[in-house]
């Protein structure tokens, strides 16, 4: 089944650790084959607030886009996602454990879409504890 993406006019696009950006029309492209592809807004900035779980992401980031350091990283983030499953407690956990399962089967862009969620709750909690009744959440186009 093929990938489809369609794109905004000046996105980027990471498509097997290559950046691509769209011309300034709206664009459709078809991956027929088996390829690494990331949304620029997926990606964290290596600029952010290391939090715990933005390590574990942004890892997890690398190993998507730079195949050549799966071997070193697997590992690290097996080891930073474990850490992370005894802080959060169910359901946000779930997403800590299907992100380690899809890293296990080495699908890196589902580890980092089971992330999200528990990124955004670490969000949340940084916000009460600093006071800020709006956290902002630093993905999906936004600095970080």
């Amino acid at each position: 089944m093929a990938l489809r993406l369609t794109l905004k006019p000046n996105e980027r696009i990471v498509v097997n650790g290559c950046v691509i950006r769209n011309a300034n029309r709206r664009q459709t492209l078809q991956i027929e084959n088996t390829a690494d592809v990331i949304r620029a807004e997926d990606l964290l900035d290596e600029n952010c607030e290391p939090t715990p779980v933005k390590q574990a992401y942004f890892l997890i980031q690398t190993a998507l886009i730079r195949a050549d350091t799966r071997d070193t990283l697997v590992p690290v983030i097996q080891e930073k996602l474990a850490d992370l499953a005894t802080i959060f407690s169910a359901p946000v956990v779930g997403g800590v454990f299907e992100a380690a399962n899809w890293v296990s089967q080495g699908d890196y862009y589902k580890a980092l879409s089971a992330l999200r969620p528990v990124m955004r709750r670490e969000e949340e909690l940084f916000a009460r504890l600093s006071g800020d009744a709006s956290p902002a959440v630093a993905l999906e186009g936004e600095e970080c």
